[in-house]
Protein backbone atom coordinates (compact mmCIF):
# COMPACT_ATOMS: atom_id res chain seq x y z
CA UNK A 1 0.00 0.00 0.00
CA UNK A 2 1.20 3.69 -0.71
CA UNK A 3 1.67 5.91 2.64
CA UNK A 4 2.74 9.71 3.15
CA UNK A 5 5.70 9.90 5.99
CA UNK A 6 7.48 12.46 7.04
CA UNK A 7 10.92 11.47 8.83
CA UNK A 8 12.11 14.95 9.53
CA UNK A 9 9.94 18.23 10.15
CA UNK A 10 9.84 20.97 7.32
CA UNK A 11 8.35 22.27 4.13
CA UNK A 12 5.57 20.53 1.84
CA UNK A 13 8.92 18.27 0.64
CA UNK A 14 9.03 16.90 3.81
CA UNK A 15 6.36 14.82 3.02
CA UNK A 16 6.90 11.64 0.99
CA UNK A 17 5.71 8.52 -0.58
CA UNK A 18 5.95 5.51 0.53
CA UNK A 19 5.14 1.69 -0.08
CA UNK A 20 4.87 -0.37 3.08
CA UNK A 21 3.16 -3.38 3.89
CA UNK A 22 -0.78 -3.55 4.83
CA UNK A 23 -0.50 -3.46 8.44
CA UNK A 24 -2.49 -6.43 10.47
CA UNK A 25 -4.67 -4.90 13.64
CA UNK A 26 -4.15 -6.03 16.94
CA UNK A 27 -7.28 -6.83 19.59
CA UNK A 28 -9.15 -3.43 19.79
CA UNK A 29 -8.16 -2.14 16.67
CA UNK A 30 -9.80 -2.27 13.16
CA UNK A 31 -8.51 -1.96 9.53
CA UNK A 32 -10.03 0.91 7.83
CA UNK A 33 -9.42 0.78 4.01
CA UNK A 34 -9.04 4.71 3.88
CA UNK A 35 -11.22 6.30 0.75
CA UNK A 36 -10.38 9.81 1.56
CA UNK A 37 -9.45 12.29 4.25
CA UNK A 38 -9.52 16.03 5.16
CA UNK A 39 -6.12 18.40 5.98
CA UNK A 40 -6.03 20.19 8.91
CA UNK A 41 -4.13 23.13 10.78
CA UNK A 42 -2.91 20.23 13.10
CA UNK A 43 -1.00 18.76 10.53
CA UNK A 44 0.21 21.71 9.24
CA UNK A 45 1.76 22.52 12.77
CA UNK A 46 2.96 19.07 13.18
CA UNK A 47 5.08 18.77 9.61
CA UNK A 48 6.82 21.95 10.75
CA UNK A 49 7.53 20.31 13.67
CA UNK A 50 5.65 22.47 16.13
CA UNK A 51 3.90 19.46 17.92
CA UNK A 52 6.15 18.86 20.79
CA UNK A 53 4.89 15.28 21.60
CA UNK A 54 5.05 13.80 18.18
CA UNK A 55 8.13 11.43 17.28
CA UNK A 56 9.36 10.69 13.64
CA UNK A 57 8.71 8.88 11.64
CA UNK A 58 4.93 9.41 11.28
CA UNK A 59 1.79 9.10 8.75
CA UNK A 60 0.14 12.13 9.40
CA UNK A 61 -4.00 12.52 9.53
CA UNK A 62 -6.13 13.48 12.38
CA UNK A 63 -8.98 12.11 9.94
CA UNK A 64 -10.62 10.11 7.28
CA UNK A 65 -13.11 8.07 6.14
CA UNK A 66 -13.71 4.82 4.56
CA UNK A 67 -14.84 1.41 4.98
CA UNK A 68 -13.73 -1.41 7.54
CA UNK A 69 -11.31 -3.55 5.92
CA UNK A 70 -10.77 -6.37 9.07
CA UNK A 71 -12.51 -5.85 12.48
CA UNK A 72 -10.73 -8.91 14.40
CA UNK A 73 -13.28 -8.12 17.20
CA UNK A 74 -15.79 -8.48 14.88
CA UNK A 75 -18.24 -5.61 16.27
CA UNK A 76 -18.13 -4.21 12.53
CA UNK A 77 -19.13 -5.66 9.25
CA UNK A 78 -16.34 -5.59 6.30
CA UNK A 79 -17.56 -2.82 4.07
CA UNK A 80 -19.37 -0.63 6.92
CA UNK A 81 -18.34 3.35 6.64
CA UNK A 82 -16.82 4.84 9.28
CA UNK A 83 -15.06 8.19 10.03
CA UNK A 84 -12.38 8.07 12.38
CA UNK A 85 -10.94 11.33 14.19
CA UNK A 86 -8.39 12.38 16.11
CA UNK A 87 -7.61 10.43 19.98
CA UNK A 88 -3.93 10.79 19.10
CA UNK A 89 -4.36 9.76 15.58
CA UNK A 90 -1.83 10.95 13.13
CA UNK A 91 0.16 11.95 16.25
CA UNK A 92 0.85 8.95 18.85
CA UNK A 93 -0.02 6.73 15.63
CA UNK A 94 0.09 6.62 12.10
CA UNK A 95 -3.41 8.45 10.92
CA UNK A 96 -4.75 8.84 7.33
CA UNK A 97 -2.14 9.76 5.09
CA UNK A 98 -2.36 6.30 3.54
CA UNK A 99 -4.10 3.55 2.03
CA UNK A 100 -4.73 1.55 5.05
CA UNK A 101 -4.62 2.65 8.43
CA UNK A 102 -5.07 -0.04 12.15
CA UNK A 103 -7.15 2.61 13.86
CA UNK A 104 -8.65 1.98 17.81
CA UNK A 105 -11.86 1.14 17.74
CA UNK A 106 -13.05 3.92 19.84
CA UNK A 107 -12.12 6.25 17.77
CA UNK A 108 -14.50 4.73 14.76
CA UNK A 109 -17.52 6.23 14.19
CA UNK A 110 -19.76 4.03 11.89
CA UNK A 111 -22.42 6.14 9.02
CA UNK A 112 -24.21 5.40 6.07
CA UNK A 113 -24.46 7.78 3.17
CA UNK A 114 -24.50 7.69 -0.45
CA UNK A 115 -22.61 11.25 -0.84
CA UNK A 116 -19.13 11.16 -2.64
CA UNK A 117 -16.49 10.34 -0.57
CA UNK A 118 -14.37 13.42 -1.39
CA UNK A 119 -17.73 15.47 0.17
CA UNK A 120 -17.92 12.85 3.41
CA UNK A 121 -13.79 13.11 3.67
CA UNK A 122 -14.40 16.77 4.10
CA UNK A 123 -16.75 16.39 7.31
CA UNK A 124 -15.22 14.60 10.41
CA UNK A 125 -13.09 17.16 11.84
CA UNK A 126 -14.65 19.86 10.62
CA UNK A 127 -18.08 18.83 11.98
CA UNK A 128 -17.26 18.00 15.40
CA UNK A 129 -15.47 21.18 15.89
CA UNK A 130 -17.78 23.71 14.66
CA UNK A 131 -20.72 21.18 16.29
CA UNK A 132 -19.01 20.76 19.60
CA UNK A 133 -18.01 25.24 19.71
CA UNK A 134 -21.57 25.91 18.99
CA UNK A 135 -23.24 23.62 21.52
CA UNK A 136 -21.17 22.70 24.39
CA UNK A 137 -18.22 25.62 24.15
CA UNK A 138 -20.95 28.52 23.36
CA UNK A 139 -24.29 27.03 24.27
CA UNK A 140 -26.01 28.70 21.81
CA UNK A 141 -29.51 29.53 21.45
CA UNK A 142 -31.96 30.40 18.64
CA UNK A 143 -32.05 34.22 17.85
CA UNK A 144 -28.57 34.51 19.46
CA UNK A 145 -26.27 36.72 17.57
CA UNK A 146 -22.75 34.78 16.56
CA UNK A 147 -19.97 36.53 15.54
CA UNK A 148 -17.13 33.93 14.03
CA UNK A 149 -13.57 35.37 13.50
CA UNK A 150 -11.76 33.18 10.95
CA UNK A 151 -15.13 32.55 9.07
CA UNK A 152 -13.44 31.45 5.58
CA UNK A 153 -11.87 28.51 7.12
CA UNK A 154 -13.36 25.41 6.80
CA UNK A 155 -14.73 25.51 10.84
CA UNK A 156 -15.71 28.87 10.02
CA UNK A 157 -17.70 28.12 7.57
CA UNK A 158 -19.37 24.70 8.52
CA UNK A 159 -20.46 26.71 12.11
CA UNK A 160 -21.54 29.34 9.96
CA UNK A 161 -24.10 27.25 8.71
CA UNK A 162 -24.96 25.39 11.50
CA UNK A 163 -25.40 28.58 13.74
CA UNK A 164 -28.16 29.66 10.18
CA UNK A 165 -29.80 26.42 10.65
CA UNK A 166 -29.80 26.69 14.68
CA UNK A 167 -31.90 30.14 13.99
CA UNK A 168 -28.69 32.32 15.00
CA UNK A 169 -28.04 35.61 13.25
CA UNK A 170 -24.32 34.99 12.05
CA UNK A 171 -21.58 37.20 11.24
CA UNK A 172 -18.33 36.38 9.34
CA UNK A 173 -15.37 37.32 8.91
CA UNK A 174 -12.71 37.03 6.54
CA UNK A 175 -9.19 38.88 5.69
CA UNK A 176 -9.70 38.61 1.91
CA UNK A 177 -11.91 41.04 0.04
CA UNK A 178 -12.56 38.65 -2.91
CA UNK A 179 -13.79 35.79 0.03
CA UNK A 180 -16.59 37.98 0.77
CA UNK A 181 -18.79 36.30 -1.75
CA UNK A 182 -17.78 32.42 -0.22
CA UNK A 183 -19.55 34.13 2.84
CA UNK A 184 -22.35 35.42 1.04
CA UNK A 185 -22.95 31.80 -0.66
CA UNK A 186 -23.31 30.53 2.07
CA UNK A 187 -26.39 32.62 4.16
CA UNK A 188 -23.83 34.97 6.41
CA UNK A 189 -26.18 37.21 7.80
CA UNK A 190 -22.98 40.29 7.73
CA UNK A 191 -19.66 38.87 6.34
CA UNK A 192 -17.27 41.89 6.59
CA UNK A 193 -13.18 42.45 6.31
CA UNK A 194 -11.10 41.96 9.40
CA UNK A 195 -8.27 44.26 9.57
CA UNK A 196 -7.53 43.09 13.03
CA UNK A 197 -9.66 45.60 14.59
CA UNK A 198 -13.72 44.91 14.44
CA UNK A 199 -15.25 45.95 17.76
CA UNK A 200 -16.27 49.40 16.50
CA UNK A 201 -17.71 47.64 13.92
CA UNK A 202 -19.48 44.77 15.47
CA UNK A 203 -21.33 47.37 17.95
CA UNK A 204 -22.43 49.32 15.34
CA UNK A 205 -24.45 46.09 13.25
CA UNK A 206 -25.93 45.09 17.18
CA UNK A 207 -26.88 48.59 18.17
CA UNK A 208 -24.41 49.17 20.53
CA UNK A 209 -24.59 46.14 22.76
CA UNK A 210 -22.37 43.87 21.42
CA UNK A 211 -22.87 39.61 20.47
CA UNK A 212 -24.20 37.30 22.24
CA UNK A 213 -21.50 34.85 21.41
CA UNK A 214 -18.58 35.18 19.50
CA UNK A 215 -16.18 31.68 17.89
CA UNK A 216 -12.38 32.63 17.66
CA UNK A 217 -10.81 30.83 15.09
CA UNK A 218 -7.89 33.28 14.38
CA UNK A 219 -6.18 32.94 17.98
CA UNK A 220 -4.10 34.56 20.30
CA UNK A 221 -3.40 37.69 17.95
CA UNK A 222 -7.31 38.75 17.76
CA UNK A 223 -8.55 37.16 21.02
CA UNK A 224 -8.31 40.95 22.87
CA UNK A 225 -10.20 42.61 20.51
CA UNK A 226 -13.03 39.72 19.93
CA UNK A 227 -13.31 40.04 23.98
CA UNK A 228 -14.49 43.63 22.88
CA UNK A 229 -16.89 42.73 20.65
CA UNK A 230 -19.70 40.36 23.16
CA UNK A 231 -22.00 42.03 25.03
CA UNK A 232 -21.90 41.54 28.96
CA UNK A 233 -22.67 38.22 30.05
CA UNK A 234 -22.10 37.01 26.52
CA UNK A 235 -19.87 34.00 25.74
CA UNK A 236 -16.51 33.83 23.59
CA UNK A 237 -15.29 30.45 22.18
CA UNK A 238 -11.48 29.98 21.38
CA UNK A 239 -11.41 27.21 19.07
CA UNK A 240 -8.60 28.17 16.48
CA UNK A 241 -5.05 28.90 16.52
CA UNK A 242 -4.99 30.24 11.88
CA UNK A 243 -2.91 33.13 13.31
CA UNK A 244 -0.40 30.62 14.64
CA UNK A 245 -0.51 32.18 17.98
CA UNK A 246 -1.22 30.28 20.88
CA UNK A 247 -1.04 32.62 23.55
CA UNK A 248 -2.05 35.95 24.50
CA UNK A 249 0.94 37.93 25.77
CA UNK A 250 0.36 39.70 28.74
CA UNK A 251 -3.10 38.94 29.17
CA UNK A 252 -4.52 40.56 32.19
CA UNK A 253 -8.45 39.53 33.01
CA UNK A 254 -8.26 43.21 34.60
CA UNK A 255 -7.79 45.00 31.56
CA UNK A 256 -8.70 42.31 28.69
CA UNK A 257 -11.72 40.57 30.08
CA UNK A 258 -14.66 42.95 30.08
CA UNK A 259 -17.29 42.73 33.02
CA UNK A 260 -18.94 39.34 33.26
CA UNK A 261 -17.52 38.33 29.50
CA UNK A 262 -17.34 34.48 30.15
CA UNK A 263 -13.80 33.21 28.40
CA UNK A 264 -13.75 29.33 27.21
CA UNK A 265 -11.51 26.94 25.00
CA UNK A 266 -12.75 23.96 22.93
CA UNK A 267 -10.97 21.25 22.03
CA UNK A 268 -13.30 18.13 22.00
CA UNK A 269 -12.22 15.00 20.23
CA UNK A 270 -13.71 11.90 18.72
CA UNK A 271 -16.01 10.93 22.05
CA UNK A 272 -17.63 14.55 21.08
CA UNK A 273 -18.46 13.73 17.85
CA UNK A 274 -22.35 13.46 18.05
CA UNK A 275 -23.17 10.31 15.61
CA UNK A 276 -26.74 11.65 15.51
CA UNK A 277 -26.26 14.97 14.71
CA UNK A 278 -23.68 13.54 12.32
CA UNK A 279 -26.41 11.78 10.99
CA UNK A 280 -28.89 14.35 10.52
CA UNK A 281 -26.40 16.64 8.62
CA UNK A 282 -25.21 14.01 6.14
CA UNK A 283 -29.11 14.13 5.21
CA UNK A 284 -28.83 17.78 5.69
CA UNK A 285 -26.31 17.82 3.19
CA UNK A 286 -27.99 15.12 0.43
CA UNK A 287 -30.95 16.95 0.58
CA UNK A 288 -28.99 19.94 -0.69
CA UNK A 289 -30.23 22.22 2.46
CA UNK A 290 -26.38 22.99 3.77
CA UNK A 291 -23.35 23.00 1.42
CA UNK A 292 -19.96 22.04 2.02
CA UNK A 293 -17.05 24.14 0.81
CA UNK A 294 -14.14 22.41 -0.42
CA UNK A 295 -11.06 24.37 -1.54
CA UNK A 296 -9.20 21.39 -3.67
CA UNK A 297 -9.33 17.55 -4.31
CA UNK A 298 -5.91 15.99 -4.65
CA UNK A 299 -5.04 12.60 -4.92
CA UNK A 300 -2.51 10.83 -2.54
CA UNK A 301 0.61 11.21 -4.71
CA UNK A 302 0.20 15.07 -4.80
CA UNK A 303 0.04 15.39 -1.19
CA UNK A 304 3.08 18.29 -0.99
CA UNK A 305 0.79 20.17 -3.68
CA UNK A 306 -1.94 20.31 -1.29
CA UNK A 307 -0.06 21.29 1.59
CA UNK A 308 1.45 23.99 -0.64
CA UNK A 309 -2.35 25.07 -1.00
CA UNK A 310 -2.87 24.82 2.30
CA UNK A 311 0.36 27.03 3.06
CA UNK A 312 -0.46 29.81 0.89
CA UNK A 313 -4.45 30.14 2.20
CA UNK A 314 -5.51 29.97 -1.53
CA UNK A 315 -9.16 29.36 -1.39
CA UNK A 316 -11.94 29.24 1.71
CA UNK A 317 -12.94 25.39 2.73
CA UNK A 318 -11.87 22.35 2.71
CA UNK A 319 -8.69 20.81 1.25
CA UNK A 320 -9.55 16.73 0.67
CA UNK A 321 -7.23 14.00 -0.10
CA UNK A 322 -9.24 11.36 -2.58
CA UNK A 323 -7.69 7.81 -2.23
CA UNK A 324 -8.42 5.47 -5.77
CA UNK A 325 -7.19 1.75 -4.80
Amino acid sequence: MRAIVVHTPGGPEALELEHRPVPEPPPGWVRVRIEAFGLNRSEWFTRRGESPTVSFPRVLGIECVGVVDLDPGGELRPGQQVAALMGEMGRQFDGGYQEYAVLPRRILHPFQSDLPWEVLGALPEMFQTAHGSLVQGLECQPGDTLLIRGGTTSVGMMAAQLALRMGLRVIATTRSECKLADLVAIGVHEPIIDDGALAERVRALTDGRGVDRCLELVGGATVRDSLQCVRPRGILCWTGFVSGVWAIDRFSPLRDLPHTVRLCFYGGGTEDLDDAAFAAFLDDLAADRVKVAVAGIYALDDIQEAHRHMDENRGAGKLVVRNRH
